[in-house]
């Protein structure tokens, strides 16, 4: 619900809701009890009495933003309670509970209390003994119906204000959020023809290679079986890739559960590859087990590619605050040797900086390459 106090600069200071509804409250009884001081009151107790009841008036105030109707039938019902112990003030409580009570959109229950406090103070007057014209003239200077008029107009224009400005928002979201999808779908449109076409001659050239090799009894080449398996790997990722750019990012990424399946897709190119998983295993943020899984799948692809190994283990270590990935061989990488770095190492590091974490990729001291990231867990989102 928006409170009844927003429109007083509240943006510009940036002054908490509670603060300005506290300052209202403590004005407005103020403002109350001083207006019946200076006038002709009664002494005694009806005057504490009379003087109490406009001060409630104004401190109920503080809890309009919560609890509009409450606070509107207290603020009238002590209106009329101190025009009874004999003060004509001016019930500048009850205008501001209108008001308030306006904007929360209680239209009906403002219109009730409005009427009923119209009813009731003539009415109290001629009680007390006055005739008509100054009971009418009395219950006038304490709630004239231009101010209350104008008090539940300015709540009721606010509330529509603010309604449309939140509408002009959510306007602006949703054509933001459309063109992001056009886009997105423009993307998936774009992969699939420049893409899909290519990607499956190669996985059916390749299938068909490595059938009739088998079907004349001939060993299989290594490199005729890694395209073959590339190939299979390509079509699923780029599928799985199209789906999620039409869905949505509904589509279940890939990640830490599936590093287990590049490994063994290492292994089925004659390359000797372990996997090590180390230390306890946190909630790992998508983030992070998104970028494990693509660290892995470039590292081992640029040993597949490039190093000439016959060797390549890949360790993860899960710890609470850090998540650490390396991946050795035993490539002809020369110890000190200065990597180039390749689209793919470009790649990792973009990816790990994104996170907060750090890459290093070196030859290793005992012959080798060694790429290890250490991503932080409990920052990433």
């Amino acid at each position: 619900m928006s409170g009844y106090g927003a429109g007083m600069g509240s943006r510009r200071f940036d002054v908490p809701a509670p603060v300005r509804d506290a300052v209202i409250a403590v004005g407005v009884a103020g403002a109350q009890v001083a207006a019946g001081l200076s006038g002709d009151h009664p002494a005694g107790g009806r005057g504490v009495l009379g003087l109490a009841l406009l001060a409630a008036g104004g401190l109920a105030l503080g809890a309009a933003r919560r609890a509009p109707v409450l606070v509107l039938a207290v603020t009238g019902l002590c209106a009329v309670g101190s025009q009874v112990a004999g003060f004509d003030v001016p019930a500048v409580a009850f205008l501001v509970a209108v008001y308030a009570a306006m904007r929360a959109g209680r239209r009906a229950a403002t219109l009730i209390a409005s009427v009923a406090v119209l009813v009731v103070l003539p009415a109290v007057a001629l009680l007390s003994g006055q005739d008509a014209g100054a009971a009418f003239e009395q219950a006038r200077d304490v709630l004239e119906l231009a101010w209350l008029v104008a008090a539940a107009a300015a709540g009721e224009a606010l509330r529509q204000a603010e309604r449309r400005a939140d509408e002009a928002e959510r306007t602006r979201e949703e054509v933001a959020r459309r063109r992001a999808d056009e886009e997105r779908l423009h993307i998936a449109r774009e992969l699939h023809d420049s893409l899909t076409h290519q990607i499956a001659v190669i996985k059916v050239q390749s299938e068909v290679a490595v059938h009739v090799t088998r079907r004349r009894g001939e060993p299989v080449p290594a490199a005729l079986l890694a395209i073959q398996a590339a190939g299979r790997e390509a079509t699923r990722e780029l599928r799985a890739t199209l789906t999620a750019l039409r869905e949505d990012g509904t589509t279940q990424p890939r990640g830490l559960d599936d590093v287990h399946e590049l490994v063994q897709g290492a292994r089925t190119i004659g390359l000797h590859a372990t996997l090590t998983m180390a230390g306890e295993r946190p909630d790992v943020p998508a983030a992070v087990s998104r970028t494990v899984y693509r660290i892995v799948q470039e590292a081992l692809t640029n040993v597949a590619r490039h190093a000439d190994a016959s060797t390549a283990s890949v360790t993860i270590d899960c710890r609470r605050d850090v998540l650490t990935v390396q991946i050795d061989d035993d490539g002809r990488a020369a110890p000190g040797s200065v990597p180039v770095l390749g689209v793919g190492l470009l790649g990792m590091q973009e990816r790990v900086a994104a996170l907060g974490g750090l890459l290093r990729a070196r030859p290793r001291d005992e012959g080798g390459f060694s790429v290890r990231a250490e991503l932080p867990v409990s920052s990433a989102s």
